[in-house]
């Protein structure tokens, strides 16, 4: 049953090759990395959380977040995401998320604004308490024309993901729904990013696959336990 409702708008999906290895090492049990062509992904996905609110509610909340996260699959088989950090500009969402659905969300300060030129900027401090710390602050712009990953290719496998993974005392999943995704290629200027190391990576030392995507509705259901 779908419990929230929502709109992720202005969408930028940066994303970095990493060893396979490497990934592996930070992932709880349960959990497999999953690769595409032997590399697996380390992504940073920033957007406007537009209007979200629980099922039948008409009005909602909005507010900047930002993510760090990687592509797994399951102990059935099943394809998903995995989070290692949540960042938003919204101190009741994030106690929310952190209660409800067990995912490692913190309070930050952020800001996104769109450009007089059409590109967008997206600043990001983490503020939690007893939380690494953490700053993202990057300008990114639309660079081609939109188009529908095709099933297979690198595209598909960054953002057609509808299923995420969350661990405690054991592993949780929770599903996602929307339609397909419409990107487009896209650049990014980079100024700041610790997200990486605050979460125990190095700092990524090349420079990322970007996409943007105009935005998209999105519907999201309850947390489950997942049988190993």
């Amino acid at each position: 049953m779908d419990l929230l409702r929502m709109r992720w708008r202005d969408v930028v999906f940066a994303h970095w090759r990493v060893d396979a290895p490497t990934v592996a090492a930070q992932l709880p049990d349960g959990l497999d990395v999953a690769t595409h062509d032997g590399d697996a992904w380390l992504g940073v996905v920033g957007f406007v959380m537009s209007g979200i609110r629980p099922r039948g509610v008409p009005a909602g909340r909005s507010f900047p977040e930002l993510n760090l996260r990687t592509y797994v699959t399951g102990p059935n088989g099943d394809r998903g995401v995995y989070f290692f950090s949540l960042d938003a500009a919204d101190r009741l969402g994030v106690s929310i998320a952190r209660g409800a659905f067990r995912l490692p969300y913190f309070s930050a300060e952020m800001r996104h604004t769109r450009e007089d030129d059409g590109s967008m900027t997206l600043r990001s401090r983490r503020t939690h308490a007893d939380a690494a710390p953490a700053r993202f602050d990057a300008s990114y712009r639309q660079a081609g024309e939109t188009f529908a990953p095709e099933p297979g290719s690198l595209e598909a496998f960054l953002t057609e993901n509808y299923r995420f993974y969350t661990a405690g005392s054991r592993l949780y999943a929770g599903d996602i729904s929307h339609p397909r995704w419409s990107i487009a290629e896209a650049t990014a200027t980079i100024r700041s990013n610790t997200l990486f190391p605050a979460s125990g990576f190095d700092a990524p030392d090349a420079e990322p696959t970007v996409h943007y995507a105009p935005g998209i509705d999105v519907t999201a259901g309850g947390l489950g336990p997942v049988t190993q």
